[in-house]
């Protein structure tokens, strides 16, 4: 039987429940039997695949592979997926660099299928994906009971990770116009409605920095490191997601597609 993660309330409430006992209850869920054999075949196997095809034609390494980036809809698109990961992200013109959802290039990265030595090779490696695929699997069951909450937690984690890179401050925007998940959530922080995704990119740059600037102090992406801010940009989503009936409305829809599996 799967463990049920429980949430204990909506909206912020629910939110304040789940930093609190996240740790327990993700720690309760890895000693499920079938995350306990999942994760003994990752370790076994995943260190003697020298190969994005290997990979790709393991269907339990795929899916826990899948899982760890929360690109499970990919599951039936193993020539796509194959081709993510055997380009790389080194190569000139390689095939993740080009695609808007930035997940894929983070992936072929971390893989490294297009080096000498992939990182499949470290035991060390198997264990981080293993654990990202726990946090992934956690959010999606908490999806199960709030969508909103899962939302929230997938901001949570790829909000701080983007604010930490070099990339330049247009770059991190531009990734979270692309992201839609991620897009929905500063959407309904701002209160900007579905429309705005009709406006030129460039104004739909400034329109989101300028709400940034007047809710933080601050229209960089690299500000949402501090925890204030970050807390205060979830707080608000879920805040006014519940005044407003939030994802089960049709404009987050496609948010909710590409997070299920």
């Amino acid at each position: 039987m799967s463990f049920q993660v429980s949430v204990g309330a909506t909206g912020y409430a629910g939110w304040k429940i789940l930093q609190r006992t996240r740790d327990a209850q993700i720690s309760a869920m890895s000693r499920e039997p079938a995350i306990v054999r999942s994760r003994a075949y990752v370790a076994e196997k995943l260190p003697s695949i020298a190969s994005a095809e290997q990979l790709v034609g393991d269907y339990r390494l795929l899916q826990v592979t899948l899982g760890a980036y929360g690109l499970e809809v990919d599951q039936k698109n193993k020539f796509f997926v194959q081709k993510v990961l055997a380009e790389g992200v080194t190569g000139e013109g390689a095939f993740s660099a080009r695609l808007s959802d930035k997940r894929y290039a983070a992936m072929a990265r971390e893989f490294a299928f297009d080096t000498d030595t992939p990182n499949t090779t470290d035991a060390a490696f198997a264990d981080k994906l293993f654990s990202q695929y726990l946090d992934r699997e956690f959010e999606r069951r908490v999806g199960e009971t709030d969508q909103n909450l899962r939302l929230a937690l997938n901001a949570q984690r790829e909000v701080a990770n983007l604010a930490a890179r070099p990339s330049s401050d247009n770059t991190k925007w531009y990734e979270i116009l692309g992201n839609t998940p991620l897009r929905k959530v500063f959407e309904g922080a701002f209160g900007f409605g579905s429309n705005y995704a009709r406006l030129p990119i460039d104004r739909q740059l400034a329109e989101f920095k300028n709400k940034a600037q007047s809710m933080f102090g601050s229209s960089e992406v690299a500000s949402f490191s501090k925890p204030e801010n970050l807390d205060k940009l979830i707080k608000t989503y879920l805040v006014r997601s519940q005044l407003t009936g939030g994802v089960t409305q049709s404009p987050y829809s496609a948010a909710l597609s590409i997070l299920k599996g």
